[in-house]
């Protein structure tokens, strides 16, 4: 109780001296402002840059804890796949294929299926085995340079066809832009529904083309509808569709071929162990060899976040040291003032008050000016974050919506503590040392 009641002695007092000098103690909180503003500057932008990298990992590689599963390339074993996970909510299967869409018969403007702005090279031009230049075309058919098939570049778009078959969002985040994603609760359409990514979207913004998509190993030409526009954190144009849908047009085999390019990759929840067993023992009782079913974790954050605690410690240490003025400037305004109040101390000693609670009542003050520092960097935080917010949304997707990190609001009060603590330290120290007959002279 005893200690209780000094403590409480303590903050009324500092409490009081920060009203009557509040001046002085405007001075000490801007000195020890940017400090603490700069640490919680830097634990905000370490939460949110980790927050945005992890973002775009996961549009790209998958949450963390996802499982990847990847099947051998034999013969039959791709369907195996399909008809394991086709009834499954927790796992989506996914192949790749090439399609043009636009005019038949010609060149697509980005050969390759590369970004329309990329340029068409893709490393050093081939040699032939006499040394003679070679001239290929996207699929790998190679012929003398000035002898081969010269096919006039037209109004037609090369892009990746993802197929998958459930929705993949729950392992890829991806961030809708426009319109709509693949629904999977309707029957399958001949046409089939595609979204498209934002590299593809710029791509039909730029050029007109007709609505006819050919598609490598297909039967026909399809007509595709766009149903809506997604940002997949990816490089290149590409498109989604459901593999109900294409497979109305080529066969399964072919989609995932390794000849021809194809893949096919299975992505399932940490709870979907069952599904390892599952597709080992029907590959094994299909005469395939079960140990070349590929498994592995995504662990995105493990994989950057030394590269994090790097960056974190070196902005932390710049902010410390802004911190220290502030500390040095609160520091000096303290030992001013017990320079100024030497006769009061010492009337406090001479009348009984201890010599702690003389220290508590200077340190009481500058840590009162610390914590009040640390809520007003703390506003200022708040503040700047959702300005950055609304001004910058739109060109970084990543900001908005973004909350204030609350652990950069416990880093700002430790922050401001620690400064209060420090810089009145020493002054309170002297405080406790006053000698009783100082007050003789006063």
């Amino acid at each position: 109780m005893t200690l209780s009641g000094r403590l409480r002695s303590s903050l009324i007092i500092g409490g009081q001296g920060i009203r009557a000098r509040k001046l002085r103690t405007f001075l000490s909180m801007l000195s020890l402002f940017l400090g603490v503003l700069a640490v919680v500057a830097v634990q905000a932008g370490s939460v949110i840059a980790q927050r945005a990298l992890l973002s775009d990992l996961e549009m790209t590689m998958g949450r963390d804890g996802t499982l990847q599963l990847y099947p051998p390339g034999d013969d039959g074993a791709s369907a195996i796949v399909l008809d394991a996970v086709a009834d499954r909510t927790d796992a989506v299967a996914m192949t790749r294929a090439r399609a043009i869409v636009g005019e038949p018969g010609l060149r697509p403007v980005n050969e390759g299926g590369g970004p329309i702005d990329g340029g068409l090279g893709y490393g050093p031009q081939p040699m032939g085995p006499g040394g003679e230049a070679m001239a290929c075309d996207a699929q790998g058919n190679c012929a003398p340079a000035g002898q081969e098939r010269v096919v006039p570049t037209g109004q037609a778009i090369e892009l990746q066809l993802l197929a998958v078959s459930g929705d993949i969002r729950q392992f890829r985040p991806f961030r809708l832009e426009s319109g709509r994603f693949l629904d999977f609760d309707s029957a399958p359409s001949l046409a089939p529904r595609i979204v498209l990514n934002k590299h593809a979207a710029e791509a039909f913004t730029q050029f007109h083309v007709p609505a006819e998509m050919r598609i490598e190993g297909a039967t026909a030409n399809t007509t595709p509808r766009v149903i809506g526009v997604v940002d997949d954190g990816g490089w290149s144009p590409a498109a989604y569709v459901r593999t109900d849908e294409l497979v109305n047009w080529m066969p399964v085999d072919f989609l995932t071929d390794p000849t021809q390019g194809g893949s096919v990759e299975l992505l399932a929840a940490p709870s979907a162990d069952d599904l390892e067993r599952v597709l080992r023992a029907r590959l094994a009782a299909n005469g395939m060899n079960p140990d070349e079913l590929h498994v592995q974790t995504i662990q995105a954050l493990k994989e950057m976040e030394s590269q994090l605690a790097l960056m974190r410690w070196i902005f932390l240490g710049m902010a410390v040291l802004v911190l220290l003025i502030g500390v040095a400037g609160i520091l000096n305004v303290g030992l001013a003032t017990v320079g100024e109040r030497v006769e009061e101390f010492a009337l406090r000693r001479a009348v009984g008050t201890p010599r702690l609670l003389l220290a508590g009542i200077v340190l009481a003050e500058t840590l009162l000016t610390g914590l009040l520092t640390a809520v007003a960097a703390i506003g200022a935080g708040v503040v700047g974050l959702e300005g950055a917010s609304r001004l910058l949304a739109s060109r970084e997707p990543f900001l908005a919506d973004v909350a204030f990190p609350w652990q950069a609001g416990v880093a700002g009060v430790i922050a401001g503590v620690a400064a209060g603590v420090l810089g009145g330290l020493v002054p309170a120290i002297r405080a406790a040392r006053i000698p009783i007959a100082t007050v003789m002279r006063a």
